[in-house]
């Protein structure tokens, strides 16, 4: 064979160039012995030549499309085809597309490109091959190519060429499921007859699961006459087993059975949807592992930086020394963190396998993050997550001495008794402690190691004094509801913690809503803000070059505000007073705004005036010393709750904000050496990688290839709540079909309006009364409140970010509702029920 041709048993994925993903695959496939139809490919080579003689233009998909497919095959292709077909026998044929863009391993093309079934004789095969050709231009192609970032010119197309199956059954198996991901459960659709009818949705499929581990078969469609017996199912588990293990990741594998009943494979690719697993994960023979997602957590769906995973390692450290526990290796952190697709997991199952943590992580979830709460609820009864042996007061005893080591139930009891005394205290207290000694011309070893100490030395002062701010305020909140039972609703209780002094995102919008009282006087101010480009008034703030007023006003308020950011607990990510563009964009929205009524100082009061009528009407349904009981634990709460928020806002402000100005100058210092490209590339480094690179190594390329997975999990679209060590979406797995659109109820209200999905907050806009539709929020949301109509969020509890800013500013709020984003969409109209916990698109019930 030539250039032109290649036979399918002697090309591997080393050829992926020269015959494209699917090629290569079955060349791999052909070589280690699995069952192959005999074949050849087409190069790219011959597309080359063909495109050539096109005068094919990829900047015009349409044309080159149909330039291809009216022109002739180049003579020299045309022959080597015949050449190739002749060898094989002849006769009927299947002719597949198989671009060298796709089958990798984060974008899988699957159905972008043409196949061709039953083709006989040498015209035949050649007009094929040209529509192959040509349906690399295809509309889906071009645009499935942009969405995955690649560049269409780069992309060639090679054409492979098999003997026809004949058919008696054919279909897919996945190695492993691809809705729940759970690993080593082969699930298989099959049809009677040719796979293209189920590709094309022609017919419904048999749809079978296999434990690929046992050969059981889990799941089966209830047919009478099935297409495949249970020894047919078992033995393609089996290879698909092979399969995956001989491409070391789960596959998507086309199959088909001849009238012998004999197997034969005809294309295999990666699922490329799949979440990974972290990176210590145990095998399927080893005890389940349950992984919580601390992003999910935050509210925060972006991946997030080495430097950024190292920060909470190092966060891990010493929280764990703080609560008396031992970690072995401080960068490593404890063995409960752990890391997949660039965001942080928390190995929960000690917790849910204890006899009290189970019950406690339930019940914190439930106020944090409803969803899951359902989730771990039903792990819970999960029998490969037994309860361990020890008793429930040795379980108690070591959450206690945990506690009183790290001086927590101290801190709280001065916080109860004498909240604004202790409240000064702690904060001066945290403000003096937050501090590293660092000489005048520090270098960046010395800069790393003090970035380190930073952390280690400094976050176990800080823990007694966080969680003793907040623990009283909820224990108060819950105090109050056990005294008055059924006397009170849940949304009663809640409307007890509007308008909360001392919160720290309640106070941050009431300073920006104070700037833009303050500029939008200022004639100069108001037009640079309604005329001009965020970006374009960040860079003139940059220069000093705004109009007085906005300049001066902008500045005090990135002076106490400066160091957030959306994304914040990436200190990868740059902060306010570096890029002032979200707020620019937030304070020109504020100018904008025509209704005084919604300004957040009204808000705010009307929520005061709200909660203080709240409390007066629950102290009269319950009479006695009760009373007096009840009317300490309501004012320590209204005194306390403010600060639910303080604890992240004080991390942020004295240490992830501190920790980002102690390593860009180290960053700087690398890139000026010729360690690294640029500055920031040091955040895409590890704590021990960067003092490498101090040493002298060139990580250069590392960086460069963990840029591109970061871009690349930009896009990942789902992130697990609860992962399991077996590839399990615990979610996924237990949500049904009839969930609908359901959540939790998160602040009271019924509000219909025109739903605005938005999933990032920097640049959106929304229009008074729109619903906004978030995966989560965090603090960088909060100015989209402001004209909001209603709340729906993926995420969630009743404590969550976003519920808080929704009762503070009135307005229906629905959390935890599973794939909002997905099942919303811009422009429907939408009721929401914040008391309910129910979404009702225009024309439909709840759960539609």
């Amino acid at each position: 064979m030539t250039a032109l041709v290649r036979p399918i048993d002697q090309v591997s994925t080393a050829d992926r160039d020269a015959v494209g993903g699917k090629g290569a695959n079955l060349g791999e496939l052909a070589r280690a012995g699995f069952p192959v139809p005999d074949g050849f490919i087409l190069t790219t080579a011959a597309y080359t030549l063909a495109a050539r003689a096109a005068r094919l233009d990829p900047r015009e998909p349409a044309a080159a499309a149909r330039r291809l497919t009216g022109s002739d095959v180049p003579e020299a292709v045309a022959a080597a085809t015949r050449e190739a077909y002749a060898a094989l026998g002849g006769g009927r044929v299947a002719v597949r597309s198989s671009a060298t863009a796709e089958d990798l391993p984060d974008a899988s093309f699957a159905g972008q490109q043409d196949t061709y079934l039953d083709v006989v004789g040498e015209e035949a095969l050649l007009e094929a091959v040209r529509r192959c050709w040509a349906s690399l231009w295809n509309e889906r192609a071009v645009v499935y190519r942009h969405a995955n970032g690649i560049e269409g010119a780069g992309v060639l197309l090679a054409v492979v060429v098999q003997r026809m199956v004949d058919a008696a059954a054919a279909g897919v198996l996945f190695t492993a499921d691809p809705v729940t991901g759970r690993r080593r459960r082969a699930t298989i659709d099959a049809v009677a007859g040719l796979g293209e009818k189920l590709v094309s949705g022609a017919v419904d499929p048999e749809h079978y699961a296999v434990d690929t581990p046992t050969g059981r078969v889990v799941e089966r469609s209830p047919v009478e006459a099935p297409v495949l017996s249970d020894p047919e199912l078992q033995a393609l588990a089996s290879t698909g087993d092979r399969v995956e293990s001989h491409f070391g990741t789960p596959q998507d594998i086309e199959f088909a059975l001849d009238r012998g009943r004999r197997l034969w494979l005809v294309q295999s690719r990666a699922i490329t949807t799949l979440y990974p697993l972290p990176v210590d994960a145990p095998g399927p023979d080893q005890d389940l592992r349950v992984y919580f997602s601390g992003n999910v957590f935050q509210g925060y769906f972006e991946p997030i930086t080495p430097m950024g995973i190292q920060f909470f390692r190092l966060i891990g450290t010493a929280a764990w020394r703080r609560f008396g526990a031992g970690v072995r290796d401080a960068a490593a952190g404890p063995g409960t963190l752990a890391e997949a697709a660039m965001r942080i997991h928390l190995d929960v199952t000690p917790v849910l396998r204890d006899p009290v943590g189970r019950g406690a992580l339930v019940a914190m979830m439930a106020v944090g993050e409803s969803r899951s709460s359902v989730v771990f609820a039903h792990l819970a009864s999960d029998p490969r997550l037994p309860p361990t042996g020890h008793s429930r007061l040795r379980s108690l005893r070591r959450i206690a001495g945990g506690l009183m080591h790290a001086g927590v139930p101290l801190a709280a009891l001065r916080m109860l008794r004498s909240p604004e005394s202790t409240r000064e205290r702690y904060v001066r207290e945290l403000e003096k402690i937050a501090h590293v000694e660092l000489p005048a011309d520090a270098d960046a070893a010395c800069r790393l190691d003090a970035f380190e100490r930073l952390v280690l030395t400094v976050l176990p002062q800080m823990i007694p004094r966080l969680l003793g701010t907040i623990a009283p305020a909820m224990l108060s909140l819950a105090a109050a509801g056990r005294i008055l039972r059924d006397r009170a609703r849940g949304d009663e209780l809640q409307t007890v913690t509007r308008g909360a002094q001392h919160n720290p995102t309640t106070e941050m919008d009431l300073a920006l809503w104070s700037l833009c009282v303050q500029v939008r006087a200022d004639r100069d101010s108001r037009t640079a803000l309604l005329e001009r480009a965020p970006a374009d008034l960040a860079a003139a703030y940059r220069a000093a070059a705004l109009p007085p007023e906005l300049q001066d006003g902008l500045s005090t308020f990135l002076g106490r505000y400066g160091f957030r950011s959306i994304g914040e607990i990436d200190i990868g990510v740059e902060r306010w007073s570096e890029d002032p563009a979200h707020i620019l964009g937030a304070l020109a929205n504020y100018v904008r705004l025509g209704d005084d009524a919604l300004a957040p100082d009204r808000q705010f009061a009307r929520a005061e005036r709200e909660a203080a009528e709240m409390v007066g009407a629950l102290l009269e349904r319950v009479h006695g010393p009760r009373r007096l009981v009840l009317r300490f634990v309501l004012g320590r709460a209204r005194a306390l709750i403010g600060s639910r928020e303080a604890p992240k806002f004080h991390l942020m402000r004295l240490l992830a904000t501190p920790a980002r100005e102690l390593l860009k100058p180290a960053g700087a210092e690398l890139a000026a050496r010729g360690r690294l490209d640029r500055p920031d590339d040091i955040f895409f480094l590890t704590l021990p990688e960067a003092r490498r690179a101090v040493a002298g190594e060139d990580l250069r390329e590392v960086v460069a290839s963990r840029r591109r997975v970061f871009e690349r999990e930009r896009g990942r679209r789902h992130i697990p709540r609860v992962l399991l060590s077996d590839g399990t979406d615990a979610e996924a797995a237990l949500v049904s079909a009839t969930d609908g659109l359901r959540g939790s109820p998160a602040s009271p209200g019924v509000v219909t309006g025109t739903a605005r999905v938005i999933r990032s907050p920097q640049g959106a806009r929304l229009e008074p009364g729109e619903i906004l539709v978030a995966p989560s929020t965090d603090p960088g949301w909060t100015p989209l409140f402001l004209t909001a109509g209603a709340l729906v969020m993926e995420m969630g509890g009743m404590m969550s970010h976003g519920a808080v800013v929704a009762r503070e500013y009135g307005i229906p709020a629905v959390v935890g509702l599973a794939g909002a984003t997905e099942r919303i969409v811009t422009g429907q109209r939408v009721t929401v029920d914040g008391s309910a916990g129910t979404v009702i698109v225009d024309g439909g019930d709840p759960g539609r």
